[in-house]
């Protein structure tokens, strides 16, 4: 992992700390699958896999800073990816309900 370093003041002292986007594991973390004919976004082996590792040394109270902000970094993601999906959704939903209605008033 090739965190991006950033500067934060705490208590008058400089320090360094990790900061890991979620835009990291768009590249190898995250497909797209196709579910009840939608193409939506979907997490990969990998990334599962590495979440479940950060979550376990979480819950073993072991994560480095840097894990952190990993962890917190593939959450954003989980959230990002679940609106994403959700608006998919809610269109492909829109658009049968607007083709349905187009066909009844075709029949009369």
């Amino acid at each position: 992992m090739q965190p991006t370093i950033s500067s934060v003041f705490n208590r008058n002292k400089l320090m360094a700390i990790a900061v890991v986007k979620p835009s990291f594991w768009l590249e190898n973390g995250v497909l797209i699958e196709k579910v009840n004919h939608l193409n939506l976004f979907k997490f990969t082996d990998e990334l599962h896999a590495r979440m479940q590792e950060l979550v376990d040394g979480k819950n073993a109270d072991s994560l480095t800073p840097e894990e952190t902000a990993e962890l917190e970094a593939i959450g954003e993601l989980i959230v990002i990816v679940t609106y994403m999906n959700g608006m998919i959704a809610n269109e492909a939903q829109k658009s049968q309900e607007t083709e349905s209605w187009e066909q009844k008033i075709d029949k009369n």
